[in-house]
């Protein structure tokens, strides 16, 4: 398909009259200029660098998060980027950070448990032990049935989980077939109303059962609590626990998530019967005392153009978990994104419309704050009048209501987005809108020689992008190899500058600021695919 479309582009260029423009016009005198910036003068490295092995993680409100917008912020001023912001999220959550936690095993025999801590939970204010035990705590009955038996006990909540070997490599680039099976799209199978209902109950039945399992974790005297890593060969992969929001909440006693080889150790001893006694110690800390705003970091360089008032846009999510130094996830995209705005800064670019950047917060937690941008400046629905049909998110809400179009939104062209790791570009996702695909076929034909060739129709979620998509605006995100990202770094303690690729960055780099350009330059506002309410 993908070869049908670009041979039908190319014949159709072919048949123009002499003098006449292709349909898509490239300006190849600056896809040259920002390619020789991005591959031979880059500071994609240096930005990345700064981001892990300086600040650090990013965790969603937290102080490291917020010198991570302070120093971006700094750094886009630096490299003359006008109109640097912060822009307030509400609500987003208590500060949390913690610099040191583990777990021993005292007996049966000496053995120290890699273990980390969950976010937003307890720390342990100082060494604590207790007996480990196995509790299913996963309703209301289970906390029933274990009430009055945890007491000085740290429970390990999950089944053994056999180890599983691998059957395919750890580090994985798009070769010819991997491509062409992305280019066929998937026929959809529409979710029925049933299906939708049943996710809508267990998703309110987790909001209501999280806080009541906090409650009685404390009110019954438990040390700590276990999990098994959901990846093997010793990897933490850990997110959140306890409670971030606070308020009147309990926070839950000090939780950890164990890499699953040592926990199946912990596990198999129990099943002798055996007693098995741990030492568990965590300076996990709250930052501030009660939920407050985060900030996104917008900035700009101006169009001056006659549609200097339309808006192209890139991004990528700031925030990381905390486990590693969230190089790939999404440290990337956000040095990815910068260089681009340093590159066409560098170049002398002078855009027609506005090319603006937004580093997010909270994508993590749910994509806060590419959502709070787009609810401020474009479009937003109704927020519903039933206080359950509000709890839950957008997506599964019965009636969403109508579409409130806000005044940026006709000034609005396109958003692209980065979050995927540090592989290179291979091509873009459409998202089923048809009328980019010649427009997208013309802006990758300049780096087909860096590997990036291939546009589908294929939608792909769970970042930024979704949040303009949902609102029927243009928003995007590009093909990437995926090196080890889903099977070593994505949500784990490996998540650190050594998985990057720096060539890929750069190579990402330079197809982001020509992306940003060439949509800044085109003769009309990106093509909209119909949006249904």
């Amino acid at each position: 398909m993908k070869n049908i479309l670009l041979g039908a582009t190319l014949a159709l260029a072919v048949s123009l009259p002499v003098g006449a423009q292709s349909p898509e016009p490239v300006d190849l005198d600056m896809v040259g200029r920002i390619r020789q910036e991005a591959l031979h003068r880059s500071q994609v490295m240096d930005t990345l660098n700064h981001l892990t092995e300086v600040i650090g993680p990013r965790l969603t409100n937290s102080p490291g998060y917020q010198r991570a917008a302070d120093w971006t912020g700094q750094r886009l001023r630096d490299w003359g980027v006008a109109n640097v912001r912060q822009e307030a999220v509400d609500d987003l959550g208590r500060g949390w950070e913690f610099s040191e936690g583990g777990i021993e095993m005292l007996s049966p025999r000496a053995l120290p448990l890699h273990a980390l801590p969950r976010a937003w939970t307890p720390g342990t204010s100082g060494a604590v032990e207790g007996e480990a035990m196995f509790a299913k705590l996963e309703s209301k009955a289970d906390l029933e049935k274990f009430k009055g038996k945890l007491r000085g006990k740290v429970v390990f909540t999950d089944a053994l989980r056999p180890y599983k070997p691998g059957e395919q490599a750890d580090f994985h680039r798009h070769d010819a077939k991997s491509m062409d099976e992305l280019i066929a799209f998937p026929m959809p199978r529409p979710r029925t109303a049933e299906e939708r209902r049943n996710d809508a109950r267990q998703y309110k039945e987790r909001l209501e059962f999280t806080p009541l399992l906090n409650k009685f974790l404390v009110d019954e005297g438990v040390v700590g609590t276990v999990g098994i890593s959901s990846w093997d060969n010793g990897i933490v992969r850990v997110t959140g626990g306890g409670s971030r929001k606070g308020a009147a909440e309990s926070d839950g006693v000090p939780a950890f998530v164990m890499i699953a080889e040592h926990y199946n150790t912990v596990m198999r001893a129990l099943d002798r019967k055996e007693a098995v006694r741990l030492r568990l110690r965590s300076d996990a800390r709250y930052t501030t005392a009660a939920s407050g705003p985060g900030y996104n970091v917008i900035a700009e360089i101006p169009g001056s153009g006659p549609q200097r008032d339309e808006i192209v846009m890139i991004g990528a999510h700031l925030d990381s978990w905390h486990a590693g130094s969230g190089a790939n996830d999404n440290g990337a995209g956000v040095a990815v994104m910068m260089e681009a705005m340093r590159i066409l800064k560098a170049v002398g670019a002078r855009p027609n419309r506005t090319i603006r950047i937004g580093l997010w917060t909270g994508e993590e937690q749910g994509l806060l704050g590419s959502r709070a941008y787009v609810d401020k400046h474009l479009a937003r629905y109704p927020e519903p009048a039933d206080a359950g049909e509000r709890a839950l998110p957008l997506s599964m809400r019965e009636d969403k209501g109508t579409l409130q179009k806000l005044p940026g939104y006709e000034k609005f062209s396109v958003y692209f987005n980065m979050d995927n790791g540090s592989g290179k570009i291979r091509g873009v996702y459409a998202q089923e809108n048809m009328a980019a695909v010649p427009v997208f076929e013309a802006w990758l034909k300049p780096f087909h020689d860096l590997g990036a060739t291939t546009v589908t129709q294929r939608n792909t979620g769970s970042t930024d992008h979704i949040a303009f998509d949902a609102v029927g605006l243009p928003g995007f995100q590009f093909v990437q190899d995926r090196l080890d990202y889903f099977s070593n770094v994505h949500h784990t303690h490996l998540d650190v500058h050594d998985h990057a690729s720096a060539d890929d960055l750069r190579q990402a780099s330079a197809i982001v600021a020509a992306f940003a350009y060439n949509a800044a330059q085109r003769r009309g506002r990106f093509p909209r695919k119909a949006h249904v309410d």
